[in-house]
């Protein structure tokens, strides 16, 4: 990944976050809960966006800038869908999704490069191209913000979906 500030992580996210909320637009509450066999309903894509509940992504950022490589441990390919969330509208999750990522984007916006240096060790990317050690610049653009990060990746998910339950591609 070639080395990005803050303002321009930041503007990604948001990009990334309208992208996504076109693709929802307008989404029927019962397809978005309908899921095709072994596929993960709209609305789960959603609450896996958020990660698991109670948690949120500002406290993974933050913990980059109060403490030396930290170690965060990711729980990956889990939906984190709880009954809470399965109640809530699919609109009610995309504003959650949409204010998580809008704290995220903000965040970075404010990071000087030397923040951004900063590392972590994530044990989940240690055979991957970012190494176990990713940069807080790194770690924000696979998060939101780039064609490799995993709100991205969700997005093209929820367009497939989408696809499959019969919903013209938007």
């Amino acid at each position: 990944m070639a080395t990005t500030t803050g303002a321009q992580l930041a503007h990604g996210i948001r990009q990334d976050i309208q992208e996504l909320k076109k693709v929802c637009a307008g989404l029927d509450e019962s397809i978005a809960s309908s899921a095709p066999a072994g596929r993960w309903s709209p609305k789960e894509i959603l609450s896996h966006l958020l990660g698991p509940e109670g948690s949120r992504l500002l406290p993974i950022l933050t913990v980059f800038l109060d403490q030396d490589t930290p170690r965060i441990d990711i729980e990956a390919e889990n939906p984190f869908f709880s009954e809470n969330r399965a109640r809530m509208s699919f609109a009610q999750l995309i504003s959650e999704v949409e204010r998580e990522y809008g704290r995220m984007a903000e965040f970075a916006a404010g990071l000087s490069r030397e923040q951004l240096d900063r590392k972590a060790r994530i044990p989940m990317l240690k055979d991957t191209p970012f190494g176990e050690y990713p940069t807080l610049e790194v770690w924000i653009g696979l998060l939101g913000g780039s064609e490799q990060s995993h709100l991205h990746f969700h997005t093209g998910q929820m367009r497939e979906i989408m696809g499959e339950l019969g919903v013209p591609p938007r």
